[in-house]
């Protein structure tokens, strides 16, 4: 059987929960922001296409940009005239590239002061995904440095 030398997926789960806890994101808006960082540009046409794949939420353009995920590239001219073009923050940028860092072997932090997940009033299902983060962690510490 053929060993398996990209398992990026693995963890995924435990990360995306982790990455909508942290920066208080949906799942769409997750899903949104992962497809338009490939886009170095779009207009509004380019995120509804994605948008109409998502759940309904008609405000959620607006939200991603008064929350700083989107920024305006360039402003729209006259009625009739060219369109406006937005693009990802750095904030988004920012983000995207640690869920790629984790992905790739990162561990997640486990300090009640960079991860809500592990602050003391939990849900049931915030305990669970904790206690696989410490797993997770253990093994990726064990990858980096196997034992004899």
């Amino acid at each position: 059987m053929k060993s398996n030398q990209h398992d990026y997926l693995k963890y995924w789960r435990v990360i995306r929960q982790f990455v909508k806890i942290k920066y208080e994101l949906t799942q769409a808006d997750l899903d949104m922001l992962l497809f338009l960082y490939s886009e170095k540009y779009f207009d509004r046409d380019k995120f509804i296409e994605f948008d109409t794949l998502l759940g309904w939420d008609k405000h959620r353009f607006e939200r991603l940009r008064k929350e700083g995920w989107i920024q305006v590239f360039r402003s729209p001219m006259t009625p009739g005239g060219r369109k406006a073009m937005y693009q990802l923050s750095i904030k988004s940028n920012a983000m995207i590239q640690s869920i790629y860092r984790k992905l790739s072997g990162e561990e997640i932090p486990v300090s009640e002061s960079y991860n809500k997940m592990f602050q003391r009033q939990l849900s049931y299902s915030d305990k669970i995904y904790r206690n696989m983060i410490i797993e997770m962690n253990k093994i990726i510490k064990q990858q980096r440095h196997p034992s004899r």
